[in-house]
């Protein structure tokens, strides 16, 4: 490591702006408007860097209640890189997740590295593009959010990623220029999915069903809210074939993939009903 103060502290909210920038950078493509709902689900998970006054790296250590945690945003300048404060970062923000199972989404090149910490590859996560279709699409069993739906929302959704995050949920299916679907059959919530803006296109995530074809109909009905030939990606766990399916059906087209890994004992989730993940860098 090069001399000079190396300063590691949590970010504040308008400093997540640059760790937002900087996912940008390395062609992530963040949602435009995805740090209020990252800020609101653990306000002390985002962790800066800063070398003699400058902001030089960042990750996030996402806490969800006692048991679980999630990192995302491990991203050092490249003039930076190879010197060790990437290590402190990460180094740092392990420490902070202490005594929980901590996850993450990296990339496969990286599964050695990740694994020196003690995780496990528990399946891959794949990236597919399909376009919008600006048709006008409507069915009774789908609904927007709403504050009425919140609380069996927030429950159908700690179902299928495991633990409770009620507060980043209300931030995340509320964003500017987004659509959210909730599929609704005799009071009972079998499905959801959001879509939300990003520098390039849409994606949609979450979206869990509790069959194929509630998926693909809210698939459909997302994209008909976008206007024709606009990019939409989202990401399905390699595991669930009927997503795999799904993308095969309409042609999508894969875009990358990273690996779900796990330090410490993985969660028990129903990977049959996710067809696409919420977020790489929140889980």
């Amino acid at each position: 490591m090069s001399s000079g103060e190396y300063l590691i502290r949590n970010m504040t909210f308008p400093e997540t702006e640059t760790a937002i920038a900087r996912a940008k950078g390395e062609g992530w493509n963040p949602g435009i408007y995805d740090r209020e709902a990252f800020y609101a689900a653990d306000s002390t998970g985002f962790i800066t860097g800063i070398l003699n006054n400058e902001p030089i790296g960042c990750i996030s250590a996402v806490k969800y209640g006692k048991e679980f945690g999630f990192i995302g945003f491990y991203i050092v300048k490249e003039e930076y890189r190879g010197k060790g404060y990437g290590l402190k970062l990460w180094n740092h923000a392990m420490e902070s997740l202490r005594n929980r199972t901590i996850g993450l989404d990296g990339v496969v090149e990286q599964q050695d590295n990740y694994r020196k910490s003690g995780f496990r590859l528990a399946y891959r996560n794949i990236r597919f593009r399909t376009y919008g279709t600006g048709e006008s699409y409507t069915d009774k069993h789908l609904l927007p959010y709403s504050n009425q739906l919140h609380q069996a929302l927030s429950a159908y959704d700690r179902k299928h990623f495991g633990y409770d995050r009620d507060e980043f949920l209300t931030k995340w299916y509320t964003q500017p220029e987004s659509k959210s679907i909730i599929y609704l059959r005799n009071g009972n919530i079998l499905g959801c999915g959001m879509l939300r803006k990003c520098y390039s296109g849409y994606k949609i995530g979450p979206l869990f069903a509790d069959e194929p074809g509630i998926a693909e109909e809210i698939i459909y009905g997302l994209l008909s809210k976008v206007d024709k030939f606009t990019d939409v990606y989202f990401d399905p766990p390699e595991v669930n074939a009927a997503a795999l399916s799904i993308t095969e059906k309409y042609n999508m087209t894969k875009v990358f993939e990273t690996a779900r890994m796990y330090a410490g004992d993985a969660p028990d989730l129903p990977v049959k009903n996710i067809y696409g993940v919420t977020s790489f860098e929140l889980g």
